[in-house]
């Protein structure tokens, strides 16, 4: 039975696949292991300077169908336990303000849309560890009410890159991962095989739990108590495997955290340490469905964040096309 979106059912109970603790100093050892300061040129767009034109040409040669599947969640302006923020909607002209024909319609929309609810994109500036930001840079001098002098969304500009979808639930069994449940190495290596996919260089990663179908069978939940994510033990293969861009239909971590003290560590790891921007909140069900009936997990995939200077992010409504 689906729920209204505005009832707080009682948190649903974490999934299996948890594995095992990981203390600050195991955490802190890893993201010294995935670090990546000093690499690249400009430093605020990260792990997106590995994208060439080389592969802008090599994903593009994966379009067939011509398909084109966008992934961002409808703009959420309902309260909820996921959305304690919502976003602003209302009309400022009803075509009743000036006489002059053509008469015109104009709306105003506002979001503050770090969180749960707007499917976005974390620019550098986003996440700082230990008090730095990704390259080493210290946050408290280069962000402050003007916004962020480093790591702006702003610099990282579009990106097109060749997109793996990692649809877990089609691999694992199920309709979707349970809140809670950690997504590790092993389980990704496992999808990679049984979709017939490779994660390269300059690659974008989009993790499916099946969140989305969850939330509208069920309803919604408080996913900062308990969601399906990745463990941190699946960022050094992600690391190795050379990623531009990581994605999901959560925010990447699984939920509870498996690091003591440390809410987010995928966020710590992937953006401060490997400059890594995350996707978060997509709505990848009609891209599984069209996996599904094609055999084709991989896609050219467009992202192209609001040129906002200073900003740590942005919303975004990315596009595959098959």
């Amino acid at each position: 039975m689906t729920k209204n979106p505005g009832d707080v059912p009682a948190p649903p109970p974490a999934g299996t696949g948890k594995g095992p603790a990981v203390s600050r100093q195991e955490f802190d050892a890893l993201f010294a292991t995935v670090r990546t300061w000093g690499r690249w040129a400009p430093a605020d767009r990260g792990a997106w300077n590995r994208v060439t034109p080389d592969h802008v040409r090599r994903a593009a040669a994966l379009v067939r169908s011509g398909t084109v599947v966008p992934m961002a969640r409808p703009w959420n302006t309902v309260p909820g336990p996921d959305n304690s923020k919502p976003a602003l909607h209302y009309m400022s002209d009803l075509g009743d303000v000036d006489p002059a024909e053509p008469s015109t319609h104009k709306d105003f929309i506002a979001v503050d849309y770090h969180g749960k609810a707007v499917s976005h994109l974390d620019a550098l500036s986003h996440v700082a560890y230990r008090g730095q930001l990704y390259d080493g840079r210290i946050a408290r001098e280069l962000i402050d009410a003007g916004g962020a002098r480093f790591g702006a969304v702003s610099a990282l500009g579009a990106l097109v890159t060749k997109g793996v979808l990692l649809d877990l639930p089609a691999v694992l069994g199920g309709k979707w991962l349970e809140p809670g449940r950690a997504v590790h190495a092993e389980d990704i290596v496992a999808a990679e095989k049984a979709l017939d996919v490779t994660i390269g260089d300059g690659d974008a990663v989009l993790l499916r739990s099946g969140s989305f179908r969850r939330r509208q069978e069920l309803g919604a939940w408080d996913p900062d108590t308990a969601s399906a994510g990745l463990h941190v033990d699946a960022m050094p293969l992600l690391a190795e495997r050379g990623i531009a861009l990581l994605s999901g239909d959560g925010d990447s971590d699984v939920r509870p955290s498996p690091v003591e003290g440390l809410h987010s560590p995928v966020h710590a790891l992937a953006v401060a340490a490997m400059g890594v921007p995350l996707l978060d909140n997509l709505d990848l069900e009609a891209l599984s469905a069209a996996g599904a009936e094609t055999g084709r997990y991989e896609f050219l995939l467009l992202v192209a964040p609001l040129n906002i200077p200073g900003g740590t992010g942005s919303p975004v409504n990315p596009v595959a096309v098959l």
